[in-house]
Order: structure tokens, then C-alpha cells, then sequence
């Protein structure tokens, strides 16, 4: 979906003919596939990060082309709205500093980002859903001027046919109608990619669905939006009914939302998921290019397969698989959706650490974990992790089932997580450093969505501050404190 458009008008034929495409793509993919052409043996990891661009008063600012024109640099684009953009660092072997390197690199452009930003009386926030938001932020007006994003808002409504609805039921209950896709780009996030061998793919995705939850919870850091407590990390809620193509009848049909956990574990590889994409899943951008996979396979080569990754891109499935080539080799990676942004980059490569050591241990275990749990059971730990963050009870086979997140973190997924990080080769005293973070914040029972519920009660409820005062002075705080790059298990409510 990063791809530049030129066009938003689409045709009947620009759809069969995209149709076609795609079939033919798929069919190029499980070539490649079967004649082993895939880059194999490599761990490589990447982060990308998306932040919230706000004036000094906390509020929204739809600058971001100024800003990336202060920027200029290739590491940071645009994203949905005006008042977000997107970094990524640099992929690296999975092994040794990877994650001090990782901290450092995402330290250097945040700081580099923030200073260009305050050279327009701007700042940038790395956070899950920006508190201060209104109805006002979210409307078609703030769309970044990318004619994909214009092209993806108006097919989205067009498939719909009818505004969409946003109710999202919490410790408040928000209901609401959207006439613009622009509710997703409220919820800003970090995502995990890994590199991996085909033949491994089911394992890793199936350990990334069971991790999602306790991961998320332990990562939680989106509570509140258009002024309302909702839940620990509202961003999944609504970003799930933000992007959704479905009338309340095709819904109630079982049809399938462009946003979802999925239905079951995978058995035979990452094949299943783009098979999935094409048979179930209509085009959003019909968006042909003049690559022929046939002719390039019949003369040696590699095929980028553009029309299949783009549809790929427009389902956004909370782990996703990931095709490219890189120096005329294919690879394919686990992209992990799950985690939010922020609170702090220390915070952030934490998180990090935790979901690649569980993923590792996880993946390696004999039989896997996910022989003795359905999947329907990892779907509501996902979901039940959203709304209670680490104060969730989630279902763990070789435990006790229902289990406080705290428990499960501290007396067995640290230790797994340990694991795999070693088994990868990660040096010992950053495998310590980062998962004591981890430790220290499920001890002291404050992620980043509980240190903004807490502070926020102690606006509303001691300084007796309106719910707009109080979203600003919660901003500014956050702020604060997120400069400082402290962990948010440390920060004073």
C-alpha cells in the first residue's frame, strides 16, 4: 500500500482485468514455491513506526508534507492523515545488538523528526491514539494528498454503500458514523517484521496468532478516543470497523472484513493466505502493471507479483504475510500488526525483544502450542487483551486455563521469551535489559494505557479539569515524560 497512484477512477474492465491478474500472480507465487526460488536461511528484522504530528497545544496538525519536506528523507513518507507519518529503520540479522542498534536508529529519527517539528511550532508523539482528537480531526479534509489514500476512501464507501458505524463499547461507550476512512489513521501503530524460509511460514504465523494477545496486552498504550475511556487498546476495535467494506448484512452473513484475526491455524503454508486474499476478498484498487509473471519465470527471473501484493496490501489481517524480492531473490516475512506506538523508543524495542524471543520458542516447540488450543481461543484472548490490557485473564493450554496476564508474563512467557532470544543469539546483556523492561512494567502494573487511564482520573477527578482540559494536560504530560525516554512503568502519575 506505500505505492504511488496515478489514477482513481476505475472501470469494469480495469476489474477483470486486475481479476486475472491476480489469479496469474497467485499462480507465479506457487511456483515459486514449489521450485524453491525463495531466499532461505536468513533472520532479518525491520520496525516501522508511525507517529501523530500535534500543534503545542496537543491538538492534531494536518501539516505533514511540511514537515517531510523539512525531513527530506527517504526513512519517513506520509500515512492516511495529515497529522501522521511513518519511519522505518534500516532491516538487519536477527542476532547480537540488533536491538541496541534498533533503539539507536530509532532514537536518532524520532529526535531528528522532532526537531524539524518544532522548527514549525509542531512537535511529534509516538502514542496509540492521540487523546485530544475530535470529530473535527477525523473527516475527509485531513486525508494526506497521496491519491491512493483519495482512491482507497472512496472505494472503501462506494463498497460499502452507507456511511460506517463505530461502536465500541468500554469502560464508556462511543457510537458514532464516519463518512471517511480517516477513523483509521487515528490508531497509529509499530510493526514487526521477520524474514523467514517458506517451509517455516505456518509455524511462525500460527506462534504470532497465539503471542498477539499476551503482546498486546503487555503493550497496551491506546485508551481513549474522541473523549471517551474506552478500551486498553481501543486501536484494534476501530480500526477493525474503520476499514470495513461490509453492510450489517453482509456481516451478519459471515462475510469477511478486510480487518480480522483470521479463522484457523495454518497447515500447509503461507500459499493459504494468499489464496485466501484472491478468492474471498474483492479489489479495492484495481491497479494493473505491465509485469507478465509467466513470460519472467519462462526466461529465468523473479517476478514481483505487483498486483498481488497490493491486494495483499489492502487486507490488513493483524499478521501478514509479506512478499518481495531483494536482489533478484523472493522472500517472504511474518509482518506483525499488532503493537501500537510508543509510549518511548526504549518502550518500543522492548515490546520488540518480547515478541521475537516468543516467537522464536513458541515456533521451536515440539508438539506446538497450538496443537492443544483453538483457534476460536486465541481470537478471544486477542480480543479480550484489547479491552483489558495487562488486567486480562487469557486461556493458556499447560498452565491453568484462565489466567491473569501478569502470571502468564512473568512465569512463562519472559522465560520462553529468553529463550528463543538466546537460541537467536542475541547478546545476554541486551536480552536482560529488554526483558526486565517487560518485567519491571507487568510488576508495576503500568503500560502506557494505564499510566494515561490513571493520569487522566486524577485530572477529571482531583483537579476537577473539563474532559478537553484534561485530554491537553494529559498530552503535554505524556509529552514530558516521553522526551525524557524513561520507561513508562517508571513515569509518576
Amino acid at each position: 500500500m506505500g505505492r504511488d497512484i496515478d489514477t482513481t477512477e476505475f472501470t469494469r474492465e480495469d476489474r477483470s482485468r486486475y481479476r486475472e491478474k491476480v489469479k496469474a500472480n497467485l499462480a507465479a507465487l506457487r511456483q515459486l514455491i514449489e521450485t524453491d526460488r525463495f531466499e532461505t536461511g536468513k533472520r532479518t528484522i525491520g520496525v516501522e513506526v508511525e507517529v501523530y504530528v500535534m500543534d503545542r497545544n496537543g491538538d492534531a496538525a494536518p501539516i505533514n508534507q511540511a514537515l517531510l519536506d523539512r525531513i527530506a528523507s527517504p526513512d519517513f513518507q506520509t500515512e492516511l492523515a495529515q497529522f501522521n507519518i511513518e519511519f522505518d529503520v534500516k532491516p538487519r540479522r536477527l542476532g547480537g545488538s540488533c536491538f541496541r542498534d534498533i533503539e539507536e536508529e530509532l532514537r536518532r529519527s524520532l529526535n531528528y523528526a522532532q526537531q524539524q517539528a518544532r522548527s514549525l511550532d509542531a512537535e511529534v508523539l509516538v502514542i496509540g491514539i492521540l487523546p485530544t482528537l475530535t470529530d473535527f480531526d477525523v473527516t475527509e479534509q485531513n486525508l494526506s494528498a497521496n491519491p491512493r489514500y483519495k482512491a482507497l476512501n472512496d472505494v472503501i464507501l462506494a463498497q460499502r454503500g452507507e456511511d460506517i458505524l463505530i461502536r465500541i463499547e468500554g469502560d464508556e461507550t462511543l457510537e458514532t458514523t464516519a463518512n471517511s476512512i480517516v477513523f483509521e489513521a487515528a490508531c497509529t501503530s509499530m510493526q514487526l517484521h521477520l524474514q523467514v524460509d517458506p517451509q517455516e511460514f505456518a509455524r511462525f504465523w500460527n506462534a504470532a496468532q497465539v503471542l498477539s494477545a499476551p503482546l498486546l496486552a503487555v503493550g497496551a498504550n491506546s485508551p481513549f478516543f474522541l473523549g471517551k475511556q474506552l478500551h486498553h487498546e481501543t486501536r484494534i476495535a476501530l480500526f477493525e470497523q474503520a476499514t470495513d467494506t461490509r453492510t450489517e448484512e453482509l456481516a451478519s452473513q459471515g462475510v469477511r472484513p478486510r480487518v480480522w484475526f483470521g479463522e484457523k491455524w495454518l497447515t500447509e503454508g503461507l500459499f493459504e493466505l494468499f489464496d485466501e486474499n484472491v478468492r474471498y476478498y474483492p479489489a479495492l484498487l484495481p491497479i494493473c502493471e505491465d509485469e507478465d509473471p509467466v513470460q519472467i519465470l519462462r526466461a529465468g527471473d523473479v517476478p514481483r507479483l505487483p498486483e498481488l501484493t497490493l491486494h495483499n496490501g489492502t487486507i490488513y489481517r493483524w499478521n501478514r504475510p509479506v512478499y518481495e524480492v531483494s536482489r533478484g531473490r523472493p522472500h517472504i516475512r511474518v509482518e506483525n500488526r499488532v503493537l501500537p506506538a510508543g509510549p518511548t523508543v526504549v518502550d518500543a524495542v522492548a515490546n520488540s525483544a518480547f515478541y521475537y524471543g516468543m516467537l522464536n520458542a513458541l515456533a521451536s516447540q515440539n508438539p506446538p502450542l497450538w496443537n492443544t488450543m483453538s483457534f476460536e481461543a486465541a481470537q478471544d484472548n486477542f480480543f479480550t487483551a484489547a479491552r483489558d490490557g495487562l488486567f486480562a485473564k487469557l486461556y493458556w493450554p499447560r498452565v491453568s486455563g484462565q489466567v491473569p496476564v501478569a502470571e502468564l508474563v512473568l512465569k512463562h512467557l519472559l522465560p520462553l521469551s529468553r529463550e528463543g532470544l538466546l537460541d537467536w543469539g542475541v547478546d545476554a546483556n541486551d536480552v536482560d535489559y529488554y526483558l526486565g523492561i517487560i518485567e519491571e512494567r507487568t510488576l508495576a502494573e503500568q503500560n502506557g494505557a494505564i499510566w494515561q487511564i490513571r493520569t487522566w482520573q486524577q485530572l477529571l477527578d482531583e483537579q476537577d479539569m473539563d474532559r478537553p482540559e484534561a485530554a491537553r494536560e494529559l498530552v503535554r504530560r505524556y509529552l514530558d515524560h516521553a522526551d525524557e525516554g524513561k520507561p513508562v512503568h517508571t513515569w509518576p502519575v
